[in-house]
This record gives structure tokens, sequence and C-alpha cells, in this order.
């Protein structure tokens, strides 16, 4: 093993948290004399996944948004909801693109360096943490990770995936609205647990389907890909033919993923606890946490004090539990919860901006006993 290199900051993962952890280091001078490494494990030079967020105005990733839309539908069975989404706008973005966007402004700088190796161990010390490759041992400062680990079970945090497999089809038949996506299609069989099909159109034969699951376990493929033959027969689409496909699992929790940080070490993105519980969604989370997570370095601030529990932490640590003990009642909740709210209270709750009426009101909506339930065992701790 070669003698340590020593920088500033590491970031292990090179995935959409840690090149925007990064990106934001390349645009911040205040760190232009910092030496920083990112370490992944291979070079992305393929659409693996796309994200997808709901905004108000212009972002900051607009240059390289592949569509975006300002009506959605909500569906399930005996309800229906068409709605407009401003003034909020749905977009997404393709993660090749993201990469090539980032990654040549990373490779154009002069102090960010990107390697590609495995990682095995990463170890934090008193004064700074190690990072031991296949290749070389790397030293850092400050070291941030984005690889996630097996979650160990702990009393009182239910962990739920939401995992999915999506097929992007051209269909014989124009039977999308390339207008409007589909947020959740709940009117297809539940089998005792929480599914939805999800859609983004892109032209009136061309979409992104996925079969959607909130629920403790992973399915074999061609149950997912049922479910989607199933849809498309629904709709009429006729013959189709698959362009590509994506597949996903991710932690639903409000596990305390922060207990393992140090004053040098700290695992962010997914395997932070940056995945809003509730939903899934990611990305949106990442860009709040990371620049928040900026000034808190420029603090100076130990990184093991960054994260502070709130009430929006709470609620969601309630939904999980729910649909953990009651997933079959998952359709239902969203349904009372589309149906007696407007859509764009919602979408302002699920990012966090709702006052304390606002988000009682979305709650009274909900099944009283089942939550009432939930939160005598969160605040008496009676699991």
């Amino acid at each position: 093993m070669k003698n340590n290199k020593v920088y500033n900051f590491i970031i292990c993962g090179g995935g959409a948290s840690g090149l925007y952890l990064a990106y934001n280091f390349l645009k911040d001078n205040y760190f232009k004399n910092s030496k920083i490494l990112i370490i992944e494990k291979s070079k992305k030079n393929s659409n693996d996944r796309t994200w997808s967020f709901w905004e108000k105005n212009y972002g900051l990733f607009d240059d390289i948004i592949f569509k975006k839309w300002d009506k959605a539908n909500f569906n399930s069975q005996n309800f229906s909801l068409n709605f407009n989404l401003n003034p909020y706008a749905f977009k997404t973005i393709k993660g090749i693109d993201f990469y090539k966007k980032i990654i040549t402004e990373i490779n154009n700088s002069k102090n960010i360096e990107i390697i590609y190796d495995q990682i095995l161990n990463i170890r934090s010390l008193k004064k700074n943490s190690e990072v031991t490759t296949k290749k070389i041992k790397y030293s850092g400062e400050i070291v941030f990770s984005s690889i996630q680990s097996p979650l160990k079970k702990k009393v009182g945090f239910p962990i739920l995936k939401q995992h999915f497999i999506g097929w992007f089809v051209k269909t014989e038949n124009n039977v999308f609205d390339p207008k409007r996506i589909v947020f959740m299609d709940f009117d297809i069989v539940q089998k005792k647990s929480t599914r939805f099909i999800y859609v983004l159109p892109f032209k009136k034969n061309e979409a992104l389907v996925e079969y959607t699951l909130f629920s403790k376990s992973i399915l074999k493929d061609d149950e997912y890909e049922n479910g989607i033959k199933t849809y498309l027969k629904k709709i009429n689409s006729g013959k189709f033919k698959i362009i590509d496909k994506e597949k996903g699992s991710i932690p639903m929790t409000a596990y305390p993923f922060w207990e393992n940080n140090t004053n040098n070490f700290m695992t962010i993105g997914t395997a932070g606890g940056w995945t809003k519980p509730s939903t899934g969604f990611t990305f949106f989370n990442t860009i709040k946490k990371v620049d928040k997570l900026i000034n808190h370095i420029k603090s100076n601030k130990p990184l093991n004090n960054f994260y502070k529990n709130n009430r929006f932490i709470f609620y969601d640590s309630i939904m999980i539990d729910v649909l953990y003990s009651k997933n079959e009642i998952g359709g239902e909740i969203f349904k009372k919860m589309f149906k007696m709210n407007k859509p764009k209270l919602i979408l302002k709750f699920l990012e966090e901006k709702t006052n304390i009426y606002e988000e009682l009101k979305i709650m009274s909506t909900f099944p009283i006993k089942i939550f009432l339930t939930s939160l005598f065992k969160k605040l008496f701790k009676r699991y």
C-alpha cells in the first residue's frame, strides 16, 4: 500500500450528492485553495437513472432539464383529480446530463481531482479521516461518504423501501398527455400493499412508466414488469417498444443516519438520510441539504452538529410507522389527502414550507385512530 495522499476534503462516491457538493466547493471562492478529491468506483458515461422533483421558478439545473410539466393527475379507485402545479413545475433530469455538466467543470478546475477506484474502508480518527482503496490510502481533514451500508435494526425506526422498475416506452397508440404527469395512480391491484403507477409523458406515444411500491420487501422483476404491461393494456397502448429501463430501491425511514457522524466524517445523500422519508424524493432534498452544509462548513462547526431534528422529521416518522404496520391502507391515505386538500398545499407540505395550521389541516384528513396509535407509540416508546 502506497503512502497517504493528503487532501482538505475527500468525497467518497460520485453520485448526485457527491458531485453536487464538489460543484458547490468549486463555485465558492472560500474553497478556492482547498485540495479536494472525489473517489468513484467507475466513470459516469451512461444514463443510469433519472431524477424528478418540483420547484418554483428558474432552477440551478434548468439548462439540462430533459422535460418539465405544469399539470398533473392523481388517480385511485372511485376518485381522480387533474390539477395545475403552478407555482411549481415538475422537472426531470437525466443522470448522464447531470454527470456531464458537473464533471466537465470539475475536470477544468485546478483544485478538484477525480480518481476511479474501489473504496475498501473509511476510518474516522481524532484529527482526520482515512480512506483506503484498492490502490492507495488517502487522508482527509474532512471526509464525506454517499456509500450506503446496511442499516441495523433500531427500536422506533421501521424501514420501508420505495422500490420500482420503470420502462421508457414508445407505444403504437397516442395514449399519453405530454403536458400532464401521472403523479400517482393507485387504481391497480394493491395485493395488501401500497402500489401505484407513475408516468412521465414525453410525447403522446412516449413515456416513462414506473410500477412503484412503498413496502418492506423487494419483488421479483417480473412482478413489476407484469404490472407495467397490465397498465399499458388498460390504457389501450397497443403494441409498444421498450426503449430503456431503470430500476431502484430507496430506503424510506426516519432512521438517525447522522449518529455515526464525527467532527471530520459525515454521510451524505441517501446514505446520510437525505431522502425525504415519506416520499422517497432525494434530488431536490440533496440540493437544499448541500446548500446548508456549505454554510455549516464555512462556520467551522463540527460535522456531527449539522443535523437538527424538526417537526417534519416527526411527521415523516409517523407516516412511515403507519405504512409499516398497515401497508395495505397506503392508497386510501393518499386518496383522502388529495381529495380533501388542495394539491398545491400538499406539495408545499412535502416541501416542508407549511405552517402549523396548514399541517394540522392536512393531518386531520388521515385515519385518526391509526395515526393516534402511531403517535402514542412514538411518544411513549411502545414498540
